[in-house]
């Protein structure tokens, strides 16, 4: 990419944020998400949002009263999520003078040189016309993320894009405040870890298991794409959702959420 690194900000926003208990769509957090991603936008950064919620929008649009088990039936409402939710975006960052565009990708295609290629010319004509692409998996026609498999969540898919645009910071939007020492559902007292110099097999474990029913991704898949980005030299933070305007917290250096720092220095990336 031609763009600063440091000018390009990938944003990860899960279902969990994105919408109710009931699936149906948190509009405040959506407006507010798409005021301040704007705004940002305005200041000179670069945004990238990769957006879950594709099935959990899909499955409250339908009335449905849980996520089908069914993989095809997934997919479809996958599909019918997908329409709504770039309809939402659309919409919220519309009224903010914002254009978006819609990429939707697939494992196979980050995997082989060509295809690669050309998705990372699409992000940087998107990027250098100041339209701000809005990524998600293509679960109509690739079941990965759906059976957990290949890019498995979109969390992962997050750090993926954060490389495929040479992003300066990935940041990931969840239903909680950070990496905690301790289960702070189990124990109220635990303390949140705000900063993580090196992923560590301990820290690993602290991450635990999945998240909530209405998404596929718990604080494992975060810190697994926190250590893919680093691989690469990128920071990844990981902050509640709740308030988007965490971010601006963030960027100003503020201690919020809890950021992994790179393991290795900019001219060190892997390959």
């Amino acid at each position: 990419m031609e763009e600063k690194t440091e000018q390009i900000l990938v944003v990860k926003v899960g279902t969990s944020t994105l919408t109710y208990e009931n699936g149906k769509m948190n509009l405040r957090r959506i407006e507010e998400l798409c005021r301040t991603l704007a705004d940002l936008q305005n200041s000179g950064k670069k945004i990238v949002l990769v957006s879950s919620g594709a099935i959990g929008v899909g499955v409250g649009k339908l009335g449905l009263l849980k996520r089908p088990e069914e993989t095809s039936a997934r997919q479809a409402v996958a599909a019918v999520g997908q329409c709504e939710l770039m309809f939402l975006y659309d919409k919220f960052f519309g009224e903010y003078n914002q254009v978006v565009a819609q990429v939707l990708l697939t494992a196979d295609v980050t995997s082989q040189a060509r295809s690669r290629e050309n998705v990372q010319n699409t992000f940087r004509q998107l990027l250098e016309m100041n339209v701000i692409p809005i990524v998600n998996e293509n679960d109509t026609v690739e079941t990965s993320e759906l059976e957990g498999k290949n890019f498995g969540d979109n969390d992962t898919l997050s750090a993926i894009v954060a490389q495929l645009v040479d992003a300066g910071q990935l940041v990931i939007l969840t239903d909680i405040d950070g990496l905690y020492e301790k289960d702070p559902k189990e124990d109220p007292g635990a303390k949140l870890i705000h900063q993580v110099k090196k992923i560590t097999p301990e820290i690993e474990a602290l991450a635990g298991g999945a998240g909530s029913s209405r998404g596929t991704g718990g604080m494992a898949t975060k810190v697994k794409a926190a250590k893919l980005a680093g691989a690469q030299g990128i920071p990844c933070a990981i902050l509640n959702g709740d308030r988007a305007e965490n971010l601006y917290d963030l960027l100003a250096g503020k201690e919020i959420g809890t950021v992994f720092f790179p393991e290795i220095e900019e001219g060190e990336k892997t390959q």
